[in-house]
């Protein structure tokens, strides 16, 4: 019996498969890769009863239209993209049965970038280095190393039912904005940087510019002045680094960002931001605050509390 989930008719704008990555392979130069917005990445999971690290179709901005080639439970978590079953509004952050011949389409933004779709029992595609993320410049992971295409269809991983109904609580939905403000932990190379160009970074306003993808966020703001030189001995890159090359305006690295980089960093952004951040649409404004090493902890340490919560709960059938 063919396990057959999604048709895809039109693809949208970027239609990727992604889960938490390929965590442990930088050494190699193999990019980390994986969903942008881990947080809606988990919760869609959870929601239909699956591992928080099980693959999901990840859309962009313009969604695509989906034929359902069987019944399955689903769910739709991160960016309104304004998603519809059967031209009806479909639900999100809970999960609800979709029937075979449905259809499953996206329509206008209406906040946010990226929406996380979920199926229970995951999707059978092959592991490459313990991820089935797709990673588009090496051609690898996902479907054949690429975005979706129109007449790919996408298959179950195992046989689930599934429990629809479930729903993360409002309270915990988060809320995005096209004004944010970003927490950083400065460093490591701010002393690189002048004392007024530190202190523009953290009372001025950027802008996500059009030229922003998965790899980095291109910024637009008051030009930041290095002390020394703008170039430094190539070294690890942490996802949320922010580089700052010779022009002096900031690239906040993302989930398909290079393993090693030569430019200087003002500063990092904390773990706990990156999934709203990651919903940022080219125009948004960008704040940043400083907090400290034991804050950025702090915040991380209650996020994943939360997550490890929600996956007890999801657990129990």
């Amino acid at each position: 019996m063919s396990n057959a989930i999604f048709k895809v008719t039109k693809p949208g704008l970027l239609t990727t498969i992604q889960d938490s990555g390929r965590v442990g392979y930088q050494q190699y130069g193999i990019v980390v890769s994986g969903a942008m917005d881990s947080f809606s990445m988990n919760i869609a999971n959870f929601l239909v009863g699956n591992p928080r690290n099980e693959a999901v179709i990840e859309v962009t901005v313009m969604g695509p239209k989906l034929v359902i080639m069987k019944d399955v439970v689903i769910a739709i978590c991160g960016g309104d993209l304004s998603p519809k079953v059967n031209g009806e509004k479909a639900p999100m952050w809970k999960s609800f049965e979709v029937k075979e011949g449905d259809t499953l389409e996206f329509g206008q933004p209406n906040v946010g970038a990226r929406s996380y779709i979920s199926v229970a029992g995951g999707f059978d595609l092959p592991f490459v280095m313990e991820s089935k993320s797709t990673y588009l410049k090496a051609g690898i992971g996902g479907l054949e190393g690429r975005a979706l295409e129109k007449g790919d269809v996408l298959y179950g991983a195992r046989e689930e039912n599934g429990k629809s109904g479930r729903a993360l609580h409002r309270d915990k939905v988060p809320t995005y904005s096209n004004e944010l403000e970003i927490r950083v932990v400065l460093g490591p190379h701010h002393r690189a940087f002048s004392d007024e160009a530190v202190q523009t970074f953290l009372s001025s306003t950027y802008e996500v510019t059009p030229q922003s993808d998965r790899m980095g966020f291109r910024l637009k703001g008051p030009t930041l002045e290095h002390a020394t030189s703008a170039d430094i001995i190539s070294e690890a890159i942490p996802l949320g680094g922010i580089q700052v090359p010779a022009n002096g305006q900031p690239i906040i690295l993302m989930a398909d960002r290079q393993t090693t980089g030569g430019y200087t960093r003002i500063a990092t952004v904390i773990s706990g931001d990156i999934p709203c951040l990651a919903q940022a649409m080219p125009g948004c404004k960008i704040h940043f605050r400083e907090v400290s090493v034991e804050e950025a902890q702090n915040i991380y340490e209650n996020n994943d509390r939360l997550i490890r919560t929600l996956e007890k709960v999801s657990s129990l059938r």
